[in-house]
């Protein structure tokens, strides 16, 4: 019996994974085959009938089994789409969600619409640099400063930056600490954080692809998931000029208790809703 053709390999592929209870069975079957052929799914549409060679049905094969075992699409393919742009990711980063889009597509109007030349952002918890970079790339002339605690997130984020060829400033360490004597009060445009803000209580009941597979460091957000929002927004308003965003990812039952992190009449903040009509962004404007 001769070997595989695409088509079958993809059918049975989308039928063991639908099994293992992959959401999205036949899109993850022909994601991994196409990264395994080092082609794009289009190719896989026009060659269906092509017999795959052994080594790439061999390679192919481990790519579904460690699926199947619930490591998340991303990692297995080393690479994930955010903002129109390819991003590197690893097991020592979150991987970018859609959801996060709306905060860059935010500080981009923020900045569009900044009075003078000197627009400065500071993107906090950076990790794949997801975040940083696509704001270096969409709004050129934009000075962009990140940070993180994780040395191996830094790594990325930077390599990252390197693919798209912007300049982002990164500094490892903790929120906002490692900025102090970089940029000077009342300096900065906007503020991007999407901290960590999972309930610890929450984590063993996250889903199994991320439960087992992504970092608890840039998922855990303490008793109430906001803990390091808490400690960031003291920091945050000092470092804003007058009419700054701080802009906080946060879960969809976080909207009111993070609201109050940024009360008036220091701030005049709000929750904005993502494409599937969850609170996801606080947008809190420094006022004075």
């Amino acid at each position: 019996m001769g070997n595989p053709t695409i088509g079958e390999m993809i059918n049975r592929a989308a039928e063991h994974l639908r099994a293992s209870g992959s959401e999205t069975p036949r899109l993850d079957a022909e994601v991994l085959l196409a990264h395994a052929l080092g082609r794009d799914r289009v190719y896989l549409f026009r060659e269906t009938g092509r017999t795959l060679p052994e080594e790439i049905a061999r390679r192919y094969r481990a790519l579904i089994e460690r699926r199947v075992a619930g490591e998340p699409v991303a990692y297995l393919t080393g690479s994930k789409e955010f903002m129109g742009l390819d991003f590197l990711v690893g097991s020592h980063v979150l991987i970018p969600r859609p959801e996060t889009e709306l905060m860059v597509e935010y500080a981009l109007a923020a900045l569009a619409g900044w009075p003078g030349s000197r627009r400065i952002v500071a993107d906090v918890g950076t990790g794949s640099g997801a975040v940083a970079v696509s704001l270096a790339r969409l709004a050129p002339g934009v000075q962009v400063y990140a940070t993180d605690i994780s040395e191996q997130a830094l790594a990325t984020a930077r390599a990252n930056a390197g693919r798209h060829g912007v300049d982002v400033q990164f500094y490892c360490g903790d929120l906002l600490s490692p900025l102090q004597g970089v940029l000077g009060p009342a300096s900065v445009a906007v503020i991007t954080a999407n901290l960590p803000y999972i309930p610890s209580p929450e984590m063993s009941g996250l889903p199994r692809d991320v439960r087992c597979f992504e970092p608890a460091l840039a998922l855990d957000g303490g008793s109430d998931g906001l803990a390091l929002y808490r400690r960031l927004v003291p920091g945050a308003y000092s470092l804003l000029a007058p009419g700054g965003y701080l802009l906080m990812e946060i879960a969809p039952d976080q909207g009111d208790r993070a609201l109050e992190l940024t009360p008036p009449p220091r701030w005049r903040a709000r929750v904005l809703r993502d494409l599937a009509g969850r609170p996801r962004l606080v947008a809190a404007q420094k006022f004075e």
